[in-house]
């Protein structure tokens, strides 16, 4: 594989040489190879006016001219290299669902985890690729490059946004048959690589939702727990949700098991129901110990209780023994026994 790797790479390197021949002046030459960080760091437009003793606005200017006679070169077959690349761009971003990341589409054309140059080229030979749309970064996109069949750069960034609004307006994480669901996309593949351009969403498990909700994208270990109490549906034991993180893709995931236990302990999302076994409190869980739980079933009952059915209701809400139930009715003295198992509230003086 790394052979395959290694050629891909010096043709792809060789195809940027090849394709920077045609810029006759060397200061053109400069500007393209700074301005797109081919063989270096990118370089913004007033650290290249300062190295060439030109405004940044001339910079902008030069810039733009020599794409346009680039792109006019591809267009009209002056270097076949651009036509060549197409297609395996295309063929690359086809299999990814139409539109790409910079990032991913140059880990996808190398076959492996590439560095920031090997991006550059990659974005430097889709701009002039007139098959291909490219989506420049800002606050709200990373990067990306998109089959231009698809749509030009504004076309592609309005279909990102109304993924982001319809997961705004549903006020809940979606997955992505739900999103192709609503927003009828050809593919639902390509709804995920529209999705995957937003910088104003994350995911988890395909779960899309805003980059602020914890749900899909956790950033402390809080977060990480109730993601993981909020995905299993039940209550868990501390060292069980330690496991599920420690297995699980988020980032940052090797914390100790006796860190997880304390974030439990401080979070009032977190109910205590039984010995290390922890609950979420939306799910109706309340917080208090064995007999306060007594306390509430009597409240709620306004009667006198056997002991099977005080038993019966706290267990719905506490995953503890029976006998410690039994033993806080029969020692503790907010509870008065007035018939045979029979049990209710001691009166308060």
């Amino acid at each position: 594989m790394s052979d395959v790797n290694h050629e891909q790479n010096i043709d792809l390197e060789a195809s940027v040489s090849e394709i920077l021949s045609i810029i006759e002046q060397e200061r053109e030459r400069e500007i393209i190879t700074r301005r797109f960080g081919l063989y270096d760091r990118r370089e913004t437009l007033e650290q290249i006016g300062e190295l060439l003793g030109i405004t940044r606005e001339r910079v902008r200017q030069l810039e733009k001219a020599i794409l346009t006679r680039l792109k006019a070169a591809a267009e009209n077959g002056k270097t076949d290299v651009v036509a060549k690349l197409e297609k395996s761009f295309v063929r690359s971003l086809s299999e990814m669902g139409r539109v790409a990341r910079v990032q991913d589409l140059a880990d996808a054309i190398y076959g492996k985890a590439t560095d920031t140059k090997q991006r550059a080229h990659v974005a430097f030979i889709a701009e002039l690729t007139p098959g291909l749309t490219v989506i420049n970064e800002n606050d709200n996109y990373f990067h990306a490059v998109g089959i231009a069949q698809y749509g030009d750069e504004k076309q592609l960034r309005a279909k990102v946004d109304e993924i982001v609004s319809t997961i705004k307006k549903n006020g809940e994480p979606m997955d992505i048959n739900q999103l192709h669901d609503v927003l009828g996309y050809e593919h639902p593949s390509h709804v995920r690589a529209l999705a995957s351009v937003s910088k104003l969403l994350a995911h988890l498990n395909d779960n899309w939702g805003l980059a602020k909700w914890p749900t899909v994208n956790p950033k402390n270990i809080r977060d990480k727990i109730y993601v993981v109490l909020a995905e299993n549906g039940k209550p868990m034991h501390f060292s069980d949700i330690a496991k599920k993180i420690k297995d699980s893709d988020f980032k940052r995931k090797d914390v100790t098991t006796q860190a997880i236990h304390n974030e439990l302990i401080k979070d009032k999302r977190f109910v205590l129901i039984g010995r290390g076994i922890y609950a979420l409190d939306n799910w109706g869980y309340s917080r208090g110990t064995v007999s306060d739980i007594i306390t509430k079933v009597l409240i709620d009952a306004k009667e006198p209780l056997h002991r099977d059915e005080i038993v019966k209701r706290v267990l719905k809400s506490r995953q503890v023994k029976e006998t410690t139930i039994l033993l806080n009715l029969q020692s503790k003295p907010e509870f008065k026994r007035v018939a045979k198992a029979t049990y209710t509230l001691a009166e308060t003086k």
